[in-house]
Order: C-alpha cells, then structure tokens, then sequence
C-alpha cells in the first residue's frame, strides 16, 4: 500500500483544533467556596457542581443570615472570547424580585480554582472531596412506610431536593412550573453504620437554626434511602427518599 504524505498546513490545522477543544473550559465536579468579608460581614459564596447539575448558595456569618440560592441543570457554552455557564433554573429564591430562569455566567478555570464574573468578581476554591453512603442527588418521594401510595416523581412539578456531596448536604424545596421558591437549608454531614447527622450552616426560613445539629437513621434499599427519626417537634418521621440523575434533563 502506498503512503500518502501528510502535508504540514493539514497537520497544523488538525493541531489547532485539538488545541482548541482542549483549551475549552469545563468545571470538574465539586464544591466550590470563597468568603468576602465587607463592611464588617463575612459573606460566603457556595457553588456546587454535580454531574451536570449548579447549585450556588450566599449566606452570611457571624451574625447569621441567609441571602440566595439558586439551582438548575448546566451548559457549557464555549465561544473564542470566553467560557458561559449557562442555567437552566429550577429554582431561584428571588423569583418573585426578579423573575430570572435563566442564568449566564462567564467562568474559567485557573488551576483547581473556578473564577466567575457574576453580580462580583469571585474565585472559588474546592473542598477537599469525600465520599460517604447517600453521596448524590434525591427527590422527596413519599411518607413511608412504603405501602403502594402514590410517590412525587420527576414528572411532578412540586419537588423537595437534596444534594449531598463532599460532607456536604442541602435540601430545596420548590415547584418548577409556578417557580414557587419553599425554602431551603444546608451544612454539613455525616452518614456511618446506618446514623445520618445535619449539621446546619445556613437555613432560609429561620436563621437561629444555624448551629443545630440533627441526627436521624437511614437504611438503603436499592435507589430508595430510608430516612427516619424524630422531626423539629419531637415527632417521629418517616420519609422515603428516591435517587435523582444529575445528567441534563
């Protein structure tokens, strides 16, 4: 067989735009954070990647209180100029201020950390990452014990998610179609031989929360995570979790 030379404007053409692709940004999955302290209050900035799923979070400390949060599934859209992330809302805590759906952030990558140029300028560093049993993505499906009961599913529009990665946990409560925003909470966690603790960070519906620690027990039983105990009023709960896909809707 006959070889046929390669010539050198194809090769660099071929190069360049593997250089191109290559030099497109992505965001690795992860918590991202950076606290800016202004005016004498310390505000934290929370960005949470997974899969394909954004959450970002702003809350204050010292004194506590609660700013924003708001959530979606992502794009990237990388262009010669910049990199946007783009959001497909789900939920957004000032809708009913700002009525936004959509979100379109320019970002980069400069090493591990991610820089967005937002409402402000903010680098972002990541948690270290962590693995633990109910890491992922979960929809609120029904009050157990599991007797046949209709569950919420993705089809319902009225969803209460939690996302728990890298110690960390939050749950949102919110409806897709009227974009009513319920309430959310978020912090830290733990979950070992079958004992779920909630450290709480930041809660919208009442700040004094912060601080609180709540501890439940939780079982698995295929994409089902079985979470029981006591509520807020010393009531026992049972609720039934199920696994959500963090891939794009």
């Amino acid at each position: 067989m006959k070889n046929t030379p390669v010539s050198a404007p194809f090769l660099i053409c071929i190069l360049f735009l593997i250089g191109d692709l290559v030099g497109y940004s992505q965001i690795p999955t992860g918590i991202y954070t950076d606290t800016i302290e202004s005016n004498g209050k310390k505000s934290v900035h929370q960005v949470k990647v997974n899969d394909d799923y954004f959450i970002y979070n702003e809350y204050e400390i010292a004194p506590n209180n609660f700013i924003k949060t708001v959530g979606g599934f992502i794009q990237i859209d990388n262009s010669a100029s910049n990199s946007l992330l783009v959001v497909l809302l789900e939920f957004n805590s000032d809708y009913e201020k700002d009525s936004v759906r959509q979100l379109s952030i320019p970002f980069s990558m400069e090493g591990e950390k991610l820089k967005m140029s937002w409402f402000q300028e903010l680098t972002l560093t990541p948690n270290n990452p962590s693995t633990q049993d109910l890491d992922g993505g979960w929809l609120f499906a029904t009050r157990g014990p599991d007797t046949g009961q209709d569950r919420r599913g993705e089809e319902n529009t009225r969803k209460t998610l939690k996302l728990l990665m890298d110690n960390t946990f939050q749950w949102i409560a919110y409806d897709t179609e009227s974009f009513r925003f319920s309430g959310t909470g978020g912090g830290s966690y733990s979950a070992e031989n079958g004992i779920y603790k909630e450290y709480i960070e930041f809660f919208s519906k009442d700040n004094s929360r912060v601080g609180a620690q709540l501890e439940f027990n939780y079982k698995l039983e295929g994409d089902d995570w079985q979470h029981t105990g006591k509520n807020s009023k010393d009531e026992p709960m049972y609720e039934i979790w199920s696994k959500r896909d963090m891939i794009g809707m």
